[in-house]
């Protein structure tokens, strides 16, 4: 399996995911023009990695701003990470924001009361 390698733009998240140290990085500001041609190739990968490997899966988010769509595909990829915690698999989500940015913070906090795997929620020092 590939690692996954999307450079940030102005409205994108730098994306990396990386197949060997089963971990997903997005760094960034979230509001694409075409939100499911941005994330189905990183919902494709966790898919894949879930599918075909039985190691632990990391998600690491710094999001600055999402919008509507990307709040929806993020519930998607939360979903699927919960369906594979609720199967026995080890996934995490470590979210670091800008203490500044406190309506990032409590929309992470929202998405983490849907989930029951390890979340962790934190301010950048």
């Amino acid at each position: 399996m590939n690692n996954l390698d999307i450079a940030q733009t102005p409205s994108t998240p730098m994306v990396r995911a990386d197949n060997e140290q089963g971990r997903v990085f997005m760094a960034g500001d979230s509001y694409p023009e075409n939100p499911f041609e941005f994330f189905q190739p990183i919902i494709d990968w966790i898919d894949d990695f879930l599918k075909n490997d039985d190691r632990p899966l990391a998600f690491d988010l710094e999001l600055i701003y999402l919008n509507t769509s990307s709040i929806r595909a993020m519930m998607d990829i939360f979903d699927r990470l919960e369906e594979s915690h609720q199967s026995g698999r080890p996934v995490s989500v470590a979210w670091n924001y800008d203490p500044d940015n406190e309506r990032v913070g409590e929309l992470a906090e929202e998405f983490k009361e849907d989930c029951t795997f390890p979340f962790t929620i934190a301010p950048r020092s």
